[in-house]
């Protein structure tokens, strides 16, 4: 997929107007990306999705469930989590240990997407017990409960995460990488973002199609002064603020600058940047 390959949140066409009489969250796609995945879905392949922040990826997943009519289980990866987060533990519960599954068992049990957002955020352990089920065997070992689960026909594991954001550290490692297909996101290209950005504030397009071009200008500076730059989110964000009412320039302080940097110096610069396409 092109580097352009992105999330966006609506059409015109009648296909996606029927997503919305099913209550599918909106997505409209920029290349093959939606193919892809449900043939990564019907071949029971893992999925792989790589790009920046904010640029749409889980929506992108709630998109493809609903249409699918496949349950989503969602893991929001993090340092501390571990593989037991994911697959379960026993609890006590009314003076009984009782086993609980984790969001990982769920999904193998009965079905569907089990999504881990930022996988390399997680720690080393997850990844191992991903592997017996990102190749032929898709299966589930509980060592705790002596079971072996084999994932139905309807099961699929994607992952994601930000390559630009992550170190030497946290990265994931080759052999699993070389388990999943992968697709590469991006930001939109700006007539697409602005439509995102229109349809999501109600904003007219021209103010919208101003909040995208200032969100490029400061994605121009990432790694420069930035370490990320202004996600498609948070320019809805600012034009949500916007359409509520705030005057643009604190929507764009808000949004756009604060969330960005905690230096001075640096937020000055923005300040610029932004001054020289609003003036």
């Amino acid at each position: 997929m092109s580097e352009s390959a992105t999330v966006a949140l609506a059409a015109d066409n009648p296909a996606e107007n029927d997503d919305t009489a099913r209550d599918i969250p909106f997505y409209r796609p920029v290349a093959n990306e939606c193919e892809l995945f449900e043939k990564a879905h019907r071949l029971k392949l893992p999925l792989l999705l790589k790009g920046p922040t904010g640029c749409g990826k889980t929506r992108f997943v709630a998109h493809m469930a609903a249409r699918l009519g496949l349950p989503l289980f969602t893991v929001a990866c993090h340092d501390d989590l571990t593989a037991a987060d994911l697959t379960g533990r026993y609890l006590l519960k009314g003076g009984e240990t009782v086993w609980t599954d984790g969001p990982l068992t769920r999904a193998v049990r009965t079905g569907g997407i089990c999504y881990l957002d930022e996988v390399v955020e997680a720690r080393k352990d997850v990844t191992v017990v991903l592997h017996p089920l990102t190749d032929d065997r898709r299966i589930l070992p509980l060592e705790r409960t002596g079971e072996t689960l084999h994932a139905p026909d309807d099961f699929m594991l994607v992952v994601s995460y930000n390559p630009g954001y992550q170190n030497i550290l946290k990265n994931l490692k080759p052999s699993t990488r070389q388990r999943f297909i992968a697709i590469s996101f991006d930001y939109p290209p700006p007539e697409v973002e602005t439509e995102v950005v229109a349809r999501e504030t109600g904003l007219e397009e021209s103010r919208a199609a101003l909040l995208v071009r200032l969100a490029r200008r400061l994605r121009g500076l990432k790694d420069y002064d930035l370490e990320e730059g202004a996600s498609t989110r948070l320019v809805i964000y600012c034009g949500n603020l916007i359409a509520a009412g705030m005057p643009m320039q604190e929507a764009i302080e808000a949004a756009l600058i604060e969330p960005l940097t905690d230096d001075e110096d640096v937020k000055e610069g923005l300040r610029e940047a932004i001054a020289a396409i609003i003036d």
